[in-house]
């Protein structure tokens, strides 16, 4: 069960992180002060909240707070190994308090079982921050074998209404209903915030993925708002796919794709064949953007249980957050630094791990990147 494996993996992610800073001190000959602060003198430190979360979570947390730490990023971790001491499936106060005074987290996925009633962390963490958009980039990347090699999309998502408004209720025994709930306002939002990314970062096209061919009204009024907020943005190509097309057309040809906007649930589903398209789950980050806070995770949200706690799991998805998170909060040279060591070990093909065909363990893997940080092999 997820609460007894918390102890042992906690104990082992942080004999990682100290691993890799004793080979990083070793393979470089400085002392702790000058490989962490390198560059930070006269830089404020940011505060981030840390939640390593469940499965290969602490691994693959304790992978960028290494490589964080080791590029000189004027940051530093206030950890959260456990949401509750009570109630593993709560968050705590403290946790809610850090969150809330810190404005950015880095968290690691959290397990949801099958079937079960009532609570879940996930969508309790959008709600209590707002966190009303969900951004997934999905590139190819060089040295990742797959069979489309142009892929570069944007999966921007909304993130705590659709299908995920927890609204559901046995009618009568036998019966039970779910609503979707979608609201002019927040789909609003969303198209406003696609199509200024789409400005900001010199993209060209956005699309709008729906079913409002059968969800009428609903998936009527997204499009509606998108339709309306299009016009404010003459320079930027707007289309419209129906889902099930959506995924297909993926699978086919993903270079038509520039920006995908997408309701709640279509969007998990959108992003789990655009991962898959590009490598994996280990390959894709995401970021939960609220108007004050942001939490930053992998993008498809994959637990791993069935590798926690083994050495396998492919940090690279939480890598790429975390270097969503420093350009969030301005860091852009600490992010560049992290973005283009990374790319540059994945490219070489010597320390890759199962998930893109090589044995490289997370933590070797690892201790790669911050080499390829500091110029050495």
């Amino acid at each position: 069960g997820i609460n007894a494996e918390y102890g042992g993996l906690k104990k082992r992610s942080e004999r990682m992180l100290y691993r890799i800073t004793k080979k990083t001190l070793s393979k470089h000959s400085k002392s702790v002060a000058q490989i962490f602060s390198r560059g930070v003198k006269t830089e404020k430190k940011r505060v981030v909240t840390v939640i390593p979360g469940d499965g290969v979570g602490p691994e693959i947390i304790s992978s960028a707070q290494g490589i964080l730490r080791a590029s000189g990023a004027p940051i530093e971790f206030e950890l959260f190994d456990k949401p509750s001491s009570s109630d593993s499936y709560n968050l705590s106060v403290d946790l809610i308090a850090s969150i809330s005074r810190n404005a950015i987290a880095l968290k690691g996925p959290f397990y949801t079982p099958v079937g079960s009633k009532g609570y879940i962390r996930n969508i309790e963490l959008r709600r209590t921050f707002e966190l009303h958009t969900m951004v997934t980039p999905c590139y190819s990347y060089p040295g990742v074998k797959t069979r489309h090699s142009d892929v570069n999309l944007v999966i921007i998502r909304e993130n705590t209404e659709g299908e995920y408004s927890g609204l559901e209720q046995e009618v009568v025994p036998g019966v039970v209903q779910s609503l979707k709930v979608i609201t002019a306002k927040k789909s609003t939002k969303l198209a406003h915030y696609a199509f200024k990314y789409a400005v900001d970062n010199k993209r060209k096209k956005v699309t709008a993925v729906h079913k409002a061919n059968i969800q009428k009204m609903t998936d009527g009024l997204f499009l509606e708002c998108f339709r309306q907020v299009a016009k404010e943005y003459s320079g930027i190509e707007y289309n419209e796919m129906i889902v099930d097309n959506t995924c297909m057309q993926l699978v086919l040809k993903p270079a038509q794709f520039d920006i995908m906007a997408t309701p709640n649930l279509y969007g998990t589903v959108v992003s789990n064949v655009a991962a898959g398209i590009v490598g994996g789950p280990g390959l894709t980050p995401g970021a939960n953007i609220g108007d004050r806070v942001a939490i930053f995770e992998p993008g498809t949200r994959h637990v791993g249980m069935d590798i926690a706690g083994k050495n396998l799991a492919n940090p690279t998805a939480m890598i790429l957050s975390s270097v969503m998170m420093l350009r969030h909060i301005g860091l852009k040279e600490y992010a560049d630094k992290i973005d283009n060591a990374l790319a540059s070990v994945i490219k070489e093909g010597k320390h890759l791990t199962h998930d893109f065909g090589g044995n490289t363990t997370t933590t070797d893997f690892t201790y790669a990147v911050i080499n390829a940080l500091h110029g050495t092999k």
